[in-house]
């Protein structure tokens, strides 16, 4: 078997959950709250940044928003799906 089909699964509790969002964004609650979810679940840390205060990230996202990083990777944008984000994490 391939090595790169033997990758081992990082430990949840060792992988970081980013929400970019913005403030009165409703779909951005929506994903606050699955994301939280999650991550309390499985262990993982999670962290909101808002893009109105980080031009890097707003440049970045401004038409995607909600964005999840998972480990400075972007996972998904607009609507989270829990399971995904529980498969992601290795779960």
């Amino acid at each position: 078997m391939s090595p790169l089909l033997r990758r081992k699964k990082k430990n949840p509790a060792e992988r970081v959950v980013t929400l970019v969002s913005k403030p009165g964004c409703h779909l951005c609650d929506d994903a606050r709250a699955v994301v939280a979810e999650v991550c309390a679940e499985t262990g993982t840390y999670w962290e909101e940044k808002d893009i109105t205060v980080d031009e890097e990230l707003h440049r970045a996202y401004w038409e995607q928003i909600p964005v999840v990083l998972v480990d400075g990777e972007q996972h998904t944008f607009w609507r989270v799906d829990a399971d995904r984000l529980r498969k992601e994490l290795g779960t």
